[in-house]
């Protein structure tokens, strides 16, 4: 690799600015090789007139605070511009109808970091938020792999709900092999292959359903000595006293998870990137899954697939803070892949629920994490 990463034919800087281009190029050499980028960004360091120079869908407009620019950032955030409010000791992102608060260090760099991460691929949010964790200096230090992975250097997402007084009550490190299953027939038959971890993901059923199913998988964990997580139905999982619960980003701001910590019921979150991790790591939940890996038709996602590489990053960071789960899209052709990244958990659907023989291809699933193991 070399000591810096041209940008030819980019602006990455409005109005130019050769010193930080410079900056962003050997960082971006520092943070090792991704696929190539061609969204329309560029950073303006100043306010863009509204002549040949106005906000297009690609900027990202940096402004100390944002009242003297009034009507302007209404105007900029329709045109598909987002705004970075940057101050000392925080940033705030406005983009899509949605606002990004962060607290934490910004470094001097912190634009021509931001350029760097955003040309890897990172969506503005996840960029700031490694770019607010990166350090001055951090391309020359370790010029190799210079990647932010040092959890006290993140910043902390500002305005989320309080948080349960305490952490959700813990669960093994590793989780194996994590089946997503559609129902309390499934989960009985799994439980009964010797699989200890599961997660009944019921979206449709009545109420009395509902709970009957929820109630008989809780059941089924209990036979079987495994571990039930029930998705969604956090109030008849409380009442069926299910091992734990699954939630999505959106569900921290509906669910009470101070009763669900009082139940004693665990907590695992989706995260689907930087910020979402800082989001979830907030509730101190009891694992977090990030995803998803590769395309899955299970559900729609709000963001594209994450790939190894980027997996690969997010347990770096999060090895020894909590409990991770890779998901999304996961075969029995990718796993070993997935384990190679150092994933100790994964959780699958399809692989298990449309397999010709699934306690055959239960077996092959754990010999993938047993072989793991043991290397």
């Amino acid at each position: 690799m070399t000591q810096t990463l041209k940008f030819a034919g980019r602006d990455l800087f409005w109005p130019p600015a050769d010193a930080l281009t410079e900056a962003a190029e050997r960082i971006r050499a520092s943070l090792g090789d991704w696929p190539a980028q061609h969204a329309p960004w560029r950073i303006c360091l100043s306010a863009p007139d509204a002549t040949s120079d106005g906000p297009n869908g690609g900027d990202l407009i940096v402004v100390a605070d944002l009242q003297p620019h009034g009507e302007q950032v209404a105007r900029w955030l329709v045109r598909g511009a987002g705004v970075i409010e940057a101050a000392q000791g925080s940033a705030t992102l406005h983009l899509g109808g949605e606002r990004y608060r962060l607290a934490g260090h910004l470094p001097e760099d912190w634009t021509a970091a931001l350029a760097a991460f955003l040309d890897c691929g990172f969506d503005p949010h996840d960029a700031l938020v490694l770019a607010m964790a990166w350090r001055d200096g951090d391309e020359r230090n370790t010029p190799h792999d210079a990647w932010p992975t040092d959890m006290a250097r993140f910043p902390r997402v500002v305005g989320l709900p309080a948080a349960p007084a305490q952490p959700f009550p813990a669960c093994p490190d590793a989780l194996g092999l994590y089946p997503v299953l559609p129902s309390a027939e499934w989960v009985e038959r799994v439980t009964g292959f010797g699989v200890k971890t599961v997660q009944l993901r019921r979206k449709t059923a009545e109420p009395g359903e509902l709970q009957r199913e929820i109630e008989r998988s809780v059941a089924a964990g209990r036979k079987h000595d495994a571990q039930v997580f029930i998705n969604d139905h956090w109030r008849a999982a409380i009442e069926a006293g299910a091992y734990g619960v699954h939630l999505g980003q959106e569900d921290v701001h509906t669910a009470d998870l101070h009763a669900l910590a009082a139940a004693g019921v665990r907590l695992g979150l989706s995260t689907h990137g930087y910020y979402e991790i800082l989001t979830a790591l907030h509730f101190r939940p009891s694992y977090i899954a990030c995803g998803a890996v590769f395309a899955t038709t299970t559900k729609t996602m709000p963001t594209a697939p994450q790939g190894l590489a980027r997996l690969t990053r997010y347990l770096q960071l999060l090895d020894g803070v909590v409990p991770t789960v890779a998901i999304g899209g996961i075969s029995a052709d990718v796993l070993p892949a997935v384990l190679a990244t150092g994933a100790r958990s994964a959780a699958l659907v399809r692989a298990v629920t449309e397999a010709a023989d699934p306690a055959a291809a239960v077996a092959g699933l754990q010999q993938a994490f047993a072989q793991t193991s043991s290397t």
